[in-house]
């Protein structure tokens, strides 16, 4: 075999491999081609609809969450979920807007007592007052499917199909809650003073914790209450404390 057939035959074999290894993220039914993030985790990956960027939050086992369920179903039935399965209307998931993916959630129809638990897989419903989107199967057997939605209560019992105990070491899904420093002061007062005007900036409590450097306290204002690393930092990177500190709570 001449070098050229060789050579070319080389490259061929390159392209095959490289087209295999090439994967698409698929669009989801509720995201319509959401922006993922990079560099976290895939069960907390923040994503944007429509302009807004939501950020999947830390839970743990008893979470609660009160609102409105809906369903959805045959126009979605076969097409990729947020997490890149296989859409099954006939399953037992569910689609959340903040949950990590393969939180196990326990749904309990408020108006007649029916329970029923799924997985969330997928993102959604992105209407207001709905807190969860069920499949199916699950709306049917919780009494949601004949009216197409009904007032429920969410409870988190586990993680990637099992229930876990409350307090036991799997008791929380990963994440956390996270800071942004936004000044540091020798002295108190001016710590609180600081606290005060920038206290629920963008909705986020300003809070004092004292810390000892080279011996002498120093107090260190933060914003807290951030659900995520990731939303912390495009919090941070994105006004006036470009460069601010990062810290878990």
């Amino acid at each position: 075999m001449s070098y050229r057939k060789i050579a070319l035959l080389s490259v061929l074999f390159a392209l095959i491999l490289a087209g295999c290894s090439f994967r698409t993220t698929p669009s989801s039914r509720s995201t319509g081609g959401a922006k993922i993030g990079k560099n976290s985790p895939a069960t907390m990956r923040p994503y944007k609809i429509n302009g807004k960027t939501y950020y999947p939050e830390q839970v743990s086992v008893g979470d609660t969450q009160i609102g409105i369920a809906s369903w959805y179903g045959p126009n979605f039935h076969g097409k990729y979920t947020s997490n890149g399965e296989i859409y099954d209307m006939n399953g037992m998931t569910a689609a959340h807007k903040t949950y990590p993916m393969n939180t196990m959630v326990k749904v309990v129809n408020r108006d007649t007592g029916a329970t029923v638990t799924v997985r969330i897989n997928d993102r959604g419903p992105f209407v207001d007052g709905r807190v969860i989107d069920l499949s199916k199967t699950a709306a049917n057997l919780v009494g949601v499917f004949a009216r197409g939605t009904a007032p429920v209560k969410l409870e988190v019992v586990g993680f990637y199909g099992h229930t876990v105990a409350k307090g036991s070491p799997k008791a929380t899904i990963v994440g956390g809650n996270f800071m942004v420093q936004i000044g540091a002061f020798r002295n108190r007062s001016g710590a609180q003073i600081y606290q005060l005007d920038y206290h629920n900036t963008s909705g986020y409590p300003a809070i004092i914790k004292e810390f000892v450097f080279e011996g002498a306290p120093i107090y260190r204002v933060f914003l807290s209450g951030f659900k995520s690393e990731d939303e912390a930092r495009d919090f941070a990177h994105g006004g006036k404390f470009s460069g601010a500190f990062i810290v878990r709570e």
